[in-house]
């Protein structure tokens, strides 16, 4: 299958934002994305609002996305209570759903065990009538329990019931070695291995290409390279999608992207937010 470029923009990117900007203006969000040829959009998550208020109100975002060819838009849920939402929600082509490698990390994320986690993603991916992603968070590394243990990882992606896995590097501390062989293992368990890669301690791009010399088929990245985790401390911007096109496309790697198209989404949302994003190439502009 080619490779899928996610932009997790609309729901990883403004949930570390300040600001909490309005459900017209992040589905105009979306309908850019979805404009500038991304295959695939995460949108909206299924959360409480007053633990995560960036994200209020997902069924009014839904509810405004303009339907594209060519263009997957995807939800995010924690728990069975945000998989009725997911559900009773028109619009959305796939969930997604998520668990922390780590004990604490769960905790401190979703207020559950590992165990009580993965049960929890168990009973929606078995009620899923859509396709599914499960996103490992902290695959690499975690705020509060440090290294994490490559086996463990493998062992939670093996339990999983869903055949395509994103390994998340949640604060940037991976490295291109440790990600080709966490890639390879899952891939070596008959499942569609991704990559989601922050840029926190600037490895975020190399890491990518890691991935994908490893055989992933799905890459995250947040438009602006907006983001982070409300729950990791420091844990800052994910990869920036049109700097990740703009490598790939370099680097003779298709992705359908416009990257004209994508930059100009940057500079709308440097507008938006009224200050300068992570990004670089929408600053330093296109080449040739």
């Amino acid at each position: 299958m080619p490779l899928t470029l996610c932009d997790v923009g609309p729901r990883d990117g403004l949930q570390n934002e300040a600001e909490t900007l309005e459900p017209s203006t992040r589905a105009e969000l979306v309908n850019r994305l979805a404009a500038a040829g991304l295959p695939r959009v995460e949108a909206v998550s299924f959360v409480r609002a007053d633990r995560v208020p960036q994200m209020a109100a997902p069924e009014e975002v839904v509810a405004a996305i303009e339907r594209r060819d060519g263009t997957e838009f995807s939800g995010l849920v924690l728990n069975a209570k945000g998989y009725e939402r997911f559900a009773a929600t028109e619009g959305l082509d796939r969930v997604n759903v998520t668990l922390g490698a780590t004990e604490s990390f769960n905790r401190r994320n979703g207020e559950m065990s590992r165990e009580e986690a993965l049960a929890q993603v168990d009973a929606v991916l078995a009620a899923a009538s859509v396709p599914a992603t499960a996103t490992i968070s902290v695959a690499f590394g975690c705020p509060f329990e440090g290294e994490v243990d490559e086996g463990e990882v493998v062992a939670l992606a093996e339990r999983l019931g869903a055949d395509e896995v994103v390994l998340a590097d949640t604060i940037g501390v991976a490295v291109p070695s440790q990600v080709r062989r966490l890639v390879e293992r899952v891939r070596g368990l008959g499942k569609r291995a991704g990559f989601h890669g922050h840029n926190t301690r600037n490895t975020g791009y190399v890491n990518a290409l890691a991935a994908l010399e490893a055989g992933a088929e799905v890459l995250d990245s947040s438009v602006g390279g907006l983001g982070g985790c409300p729950y990791a401390p420091r844990a800052s911007g994910n990869v920036a999608t049109e700097d990740l096109v703009f490598l790939l496309e370099r680097e003779g790697v298709e992705t359908g992207v416009d990257l004209d198209a994508l930059v100009a989404v940057s500079d709308w949302l440097e507008g938006v937010f009224g200050r300068q994003l992570e990004g670089q190439l929408y600053r330093a502009g296109t080449w040739p």
